[in-house]
């Protein structure tokens, strides 16, 4: 099957390899001529522009777009003039549920299918394959059949769950139709969610483990900081990248992110290299509002929302009030650096 990709980022370029690997031919284009040129092998076709692209591939086509959400309506107001009826569209980035509801909509009216697509893989995504999870026309999502079953895992990624007996299912393969316009991003919309919940979990734990030698510290002992009662309650030294090690085989908590975590700390304990600012995409946003307008609690992805905040600084102004109140109040006296008892 021939496909069009825009975007050779970090996951696009992979992706066409993957497709061209499988057979498909893919046509590419990148506004960095520099990322067409990496991306060019056997089965895959460089662009130019985008009128380039679309006057390559064979009708109806089937174009993919490989971008970050801040700029599909831009590439769309690009592409739409360009495209045919019977012309397919595919959204593959992290863009908001809503958007597809709209742009579906829009671009119906020129008589062209739109299709979301969630993609989770990330940058390991060529060798393991992606989870794909799909919205749009029942249809139009089956013409695309072989792009999905050639992007996505395969039935040995994971082994069967007992009982699983669901007729023409393909979620066993790694990717789904999950609905209607907006299906595909809103699953992996909450997808995303819990990814910040599990994170932050696996993030807080070792943290704990990291501080358990806190009783070993010289700590202060004054009316601003909480003593620590039994430091002989916590001397221990651990090995956290042993401890990561240990947890992947065989315990409950066992994932992938816990293999990434335990190669980040075999490669760096202290971890220098990183400063902590940790970024969101907007997908866990988007997860909490869905929470409030369903009423449904979500107090653990909430956290991890805010904790990412924090992590940029954006705390400070509330943490300085604090001090303010504090002293305001009880003339307590900020103290500067971490103490062993606080």
């Amino acid at each position: 099957m021939q496909l069009g990709m825009i975007g050779l980022g970090r996951m696009g370029a992979s992706m066409a390899q993957r497709l061209a690997e499988h057979g498909h031919v893919c046509v590419v284009y990148d506004l960095r001529a520099e990322a067409i040129d990496a991306a060019l092998r056997p089965g895959i076709v460089g662009a130019s522009s985008l009128e380039a692209l679309v006057a390559t591939l064979h009708k109806p086509r089937a174009i993919w777009l490989m971008v970050p959400a801040g700029v599909v309506d831009d590439d769309l107001a690009l592409l739409a003039p360009l495209l045919e009826p019977g012309d397919i569209l595919i959204d593959g980035g992290n863009s908001c549920y809503r958007d597809d509801i709209r742009r579906g909509a829009e671009l119906k009216a020129r008589q062209v299918h739109y299709v979301d697509v969630g993609t989770s893989g990330g940058v390991a995504g060529l060798g393991r394959g992606y989870c794909l999870m799909i919205g749009g026309d029942k249809e139009v999502v089956r013409h695309l059949d072989p792009i999905f079953t050639a992007l996505a895992p395969g039935a040995d990624a994971a082994a069967p769950t007992t009982g699983h007996q669901t007729p023409d299912s393909t979620a066993e393969q790694g990717y789904l139709h999950c609905g209607q316009h907006g299906a595909g991003h809103f699953v992996k919309m909450v997808h995303n969610g819990i990814e910040y919940g599990i994170m932050g979990a696996y993030a807080e734990g070792l943290n704990i483990l990291h501080n358990a030698d806190i009783g070993k510290r010289a700590s202060s002992t004054d009316a601003e900081t909480t003593p620590l009662r039994n430091p002989a309650d916590y001397q221990y030294e651990l090995d956290l990248p042993e401890i990561a090690e240990l947890w992947r085989h065989g315990s409950v908590i066992r994932s992938w992110l816990l293999d990434l975590t335990a190669m980040a700390l075999r490669a760096d304990p202290e971890l220098a290299g990183f400063k902590g600012s940790v970024a969101d995409s907007g997908e866990g946003r988007w997860t909490l509002a869905a929470a409030l307008d369903e009423a449904v609690p979500a107090p653990i992805l909430s956290a991890a929302v805010f904790e990412r905040f924090s992590s940029r600084g954006d705390a400070d102004f509330a943490n300085k009030l604090l001090s303010a109140m504090r002293y305001g109040f009880g003339g307590h006296v900020e103290k500067t650096g971490k103490t062993g008892g606080e």
